[in-house]
This record gives C-alpha cells, sequence and structure tokens, in this order.
C-alpha cells in the first residue's frame, strides 16, 4: 500500500471509534484539557493518550502543552483536510 494511502486510511481511523467521535465531540465548544477530557469519559489516562495519539497524527486535533497537561482542540485545517478526502473517496 502507498504511503499516501496509508495516510488516508490513518484520517478514517480517527473517526472509527465511538470513544474517539465523544471525545471530538468534547472539543466542539473548544479547547480542553486532557484532564477535564478524562472527567468526561470513563477510560484512563493512557486509554486517552492512545485516542489523542491517532486524532492528532490524522491532523484532526491539535495539542499544546501547558504544565503538566496538554491542552487539545479540534484542528480546522485537519477537519478541511477530512472533508476533501471523503469527497474524493465518495463523489463520482
Amino acid at each position: 500500500m502507498s504511503q499516501k494511502l496509508r495516510a488516508d486510511a490513518n484520517v478514517f481511523k480517527a473517526f472509527s471509534d465511538e470513544n474517539r467521535l465523544y471525545i471530538l465531540s468534547l472539543l466542539l465548544p473548544g479547547e480542553q484539557c486532557a484532564g477535564k477530557l478524562l472527567s468526561g469519559l470513563h477510560i484512563g489516562q493512557s486509554t486517552l493518550s492512545h485516542h489523542m495519539k491517532i486524532l492528532c497524527d490524522a491532523g484532526i486535533v491539535s495539542g499544546r502543552k501547558e504544565g503538566k497537561w496538554v491542552h487539545y482542540s479540534i484542528n480546522q485545517t485537519g477537519i478541511a483536510h477530512a472533508e476533501k478526502l471523503l469527497k474524493k473517496y465518495t463523489v463520482v
């Protein structure tokens, strides 16, 4: 498989888990720290880190470190890219 197809698949992978979709819904109002995200989820810190890595690697979410916490927000550029990919693979 080409590297480009793998990168495209990673974007779709970011949307293919209910926990990641819930995380995105928590980020809709704006930036949230990892601690606040954890309080809204029923998962451990390592599982949250796993999900955030997938979302960040796909470009869907951006993170910035502040003290001991990372603050996450939806990356509008990444969302626009995901929309283009969806159209690329579905519009005839």
